[in-house]
């Protein structure tokens, strides 16, 4: 027999569990600040939360899972600051591949990979190559990543292949340009949860938010846990997403 607890779990999520989850994950240095620290112990501080919002994300049943790490713009940041953070992710990823490899989680990175070291680039392709096989959550880390480069990236692409004649300019649409995109065969984001207190997108996924509930949190990142991923999967169920049709042809659609 279900219990209570596990009975009003369920129904908290009635409205529905998104498919896709983006999260720009901020605040980790002002999470520092206010305990007197230097800004790398925020960002390590927020790999437990990177841990539990992961764990929660697979509980949840939640297919995709994207994490802003690193955006083109951090590259700006001091360099010490980008060393650390570089570092962080190297060791991450070694000490983490293994366990979510464990646990059926499948790992791809989207970025601007030529602009990371080649050891953790290796370290990439080795996690991406251990875990490539498995069928459970897609956890995708966005690292040297920029919603701009990515529509850049993609149109060089389609450029490229209409000139070589592997491609029409009248077979472009929207459903193959997207596979020139780095999140190409996924789908596209339901929702978007920014930490921080901050309410903008700061150049995440431009083609792939056209349609994305946002919701925005004053949290802290290394205060972001289970129940604030839980609390905004919540409040999505809340919401009719219409994507440009009336509330009653969206009403039709969902009986359907």
């Amino acid at each position: 027999m279900m219990s209570n607890n596990n009975t009003a779990e369920r129904n908290r999520f009635e409205g529905g569990v998104p498919r896709h989850i983006a999260i720009v994950m901020d605040g980790n240095g002002r999470w520092a600040r206010a305990r007197f620290m230097p800004r790398h112990a925020g960002h390590r501080a927020g790999v437990s939360s990177v841990r539990k919002v992961v764990e929660t994300a697979g509980e949840l049943g939640v297919e995709v899972l994207t994490l802003f790490a690193f955006s083109s713009e951090n590259w700006d940041r001091p360099a010490e600051e980008v060393s650390v953070l570089m570092d962080l992710l190297l060791r991450t990823l070694q000490k983490e591949s293994a366990r979510l490899h464990e646990h059926n989680v499948r790992i791809r990175l989207i970025g601007e990979r030529s602009r990371l070291s080649l050891r953790l680039r290796q370290e990439i392709a080795a996690a991406e190559e251990l875990t490539a096989s498995n069928t459970g959550l897609t956890l995708v880390i966005a690292a040297s990543f920029g919603g701009r480069w990515d529509l850049l990236q993609a149109a060089r692409q389609v450029a490229e292949d209409v000139q070589s004649g592997l491609l029409s300019a009248d077979e472009l649409d929207e459903q193959r340009f997207s596979g020139y995109l780095s999140l190409g065969g996924l789908p596209d984001p339901d929702l978007l949860i920014r930490t921080g207190g901050e309410q903008r997108v700061s150049n995440f996924l431009l083609w792939h938010l056209a349609y994305a509930e946002l919701h925005f949190v004053n949290t802290l990142w290394p205060d972001f846990g289970a129940e604030e991923l839980k609390a905004a999967v919540e409040n999505f169920g809340g919401r009719k997403r219409r994507f440009g049709r009336t509330e009653e042809q969206a009403e039709r659609l969902s009986r359907a």
